[in-house]
């Protein structure tokens, strides 16, 4: 009996080793290659499979109500690798599911070496993938290396797509001071493996928010390279410097809203509120929320110190700024995710241009289950528009303006509307709820 030769997938973050998974799972060898350590990037700190560079949040873990939490079920009805480990290793964090990010890497690594069919290689693929590898996932992610992109960009002949994404701070919760500072969730909620007091919350009165935004447009910025001075800002990740450059309120009514949330020394609500989240299994690291930034380091120290609570503020991690690729996908990609020009490199992850830890992990899944079905000899359906799955998938293949592409995380607006109409109050909460029960049946038909 003729052994099947291995897929191939490049790219051991999140889609890369979601993409291995659902290969292995389905009973074919696979190939997980990860430059890294051989070749650093810079915004990893590890080696390790699956790291988070970014925030340790999945945001909403909510099915019913909220599209990435669908997108959560969906993916664990799946037999998502990622979302086993995500919830093996959550923290408390209101209505999100957040992780543990050095122990949730972990478990994604040891489940894919102890798996028979997965080998690691742990050096880099610079250039294309070679031809005679067959189906190939390139799952590089929005830190691929140069030789690579240029190779990508050589074969479609496309101008390069790019975006800047920032990194939050850490900080240790001992140096946090609580005489000031007080647990609590908004409005109470309870979420997954939390308690309804699950963020750190430093208040601000009207002085105090004023100062602190002026001291943010003072502060020095990290300087661009000549080359990427006209690489836009993801939307979604906005460093908090050009939140507040957009208007005085900004802040306050995006990552800084004092509501729901109630000062127990007072009883009233603050002017405005920095939170900030558990990020590790210990409790002993806690990530500014939505204090993504450009300020260099000692602008950070100074300026963050001056919130209230964090005077001595200890940093275990200090924000970054780093360039993210994607391709043009509606352009470039088929349904099945291959490369036009080349059918045998399928991509997946965030050189998709999508955007998101899971939004990422989901490319990773389909892409890792059409390249099974298609080396089976039976081309497979990507999932129904109906689902969160097929409508991320539908948006980067064809649903998305090729022009105007950027990325996107799953929303309810790529969803397909549905036929009933609903009326009085809860009206959006009862479409959502339909829209959600409607995707778990087209995604039952689809597995099934």
């Amino acid at each position: 009996m003729t052994q099947n030769p291995p897929i191939h997938v490049v790219g051991g973050g999140l889609a890369g080793s979601e993409a291995a998974w659902q290969i292995a799972q389905a009973g074919l060898p696979v190939v997980l290659h990860e430059m890294r350590p051989e070749r650093p990037t810079d915004a990893h700190q590890t080696d390790g499979l699956a790291e988070l560079v970014c925030s340790n949040s999945f945001r909403s873990d909510d099915f019913e109500q909220n599209a990435v939490g669908l997108l959560h079920e969906e993916m664990r009805r799946c037999g998502s690798i990622i979302m086993a480990s995500a919830d093996q290793h959550k923290l408390p964090a209101g209505g999100a599911l957040a992780v543990d990010r050095d122990h949730f890497s972990a478990a994604v690594q040891a489940a894919l070496e102890a798996h028979p069919l997965v080998s690691i290689e742990r050096s880099e693929v610079a250039g294309l993938p070679p031809a005679d590898w067959g189906s190939t996932i390139v799952a590089t992610g929005p830190l691929t290396s140069p030789a690579l992109s240029e190779a990508i960009l050589a074969l479609t002949d496309e101008a390069a797509l790019a975006f800047f994404d920032a990194i939050a701070p850490i900080v240790t919760k001992e140096s946090i001071d609580f005489d000031i500072a007080w647990f609590q969730s908004r409005y109470d909620k309870v979420g997954p493996g939390g308690d309804g007091a699950d963020y750190i919350n430093c208040p601000m009165d009207e002085d105090q928010y004023n100062a602190f935004l002026d001291a943010i447009d003072a502060g020095g910025k990290t300087e661009f390279k000549e080359w990427e001075t006209n690489t836009p800002y993801f939307e979604g990740c906005l460093p908090i410097e050009v939140m507040a450059s957009r208007g005085r309120e900004t802040l306050r009514y995006g990552p800084m809203k004092p509501v729901g949330l109630t000062n127990p020394r007072t009883g009233a609500a603050a002017h405005a509120v920095v939170q900030l989240r558990q990020d590790n299994a210990l409790g002993t690291l806690y990530n500014m929320v939505g204090f993504q930034t450009k300020l260099k380091y000692g602008e950070q120290e100074r300026i963050f110190r001056a919130i209230p609570g964090l005077e001595k503020a200890e940093f275990a991690r200090l924000g970054g700024l780093h360039r993210n690729t994607f391709i043009n996908s509606p352009r470039l990609l088929d349904r099945q995710l291959r490369m036009k020009a080349r059918p045998d490199l399928r991509f997946a992850g965030q050189v998709t241009g999508v955007e998101g830890y899971v939004e990422s992990s989901a490319i990773g899944l389909i892409a890792g289950r059409l390249a099974v079905a298609e080396r089976q000899g039976a081309e497979k359906a990507p999932p129904p528009v109906e689902t969160a799955l097929g409508a991320l998938h539908s948006h980067i293949t064809g649903g998305a303006d090729a022009r105007t592409f950027q990325p996107m995380n799953v929303n309810w607006g790529l969803f397909p509307d549905i036929e009933q109409r609903f009326k009085g109050r809860d009206k959006k909460r009862l479409k959502r709820k339909a829209l959600s029960d409607r995707a778990l049946a087209a995604l039952a038909g689809w597995l099934g």
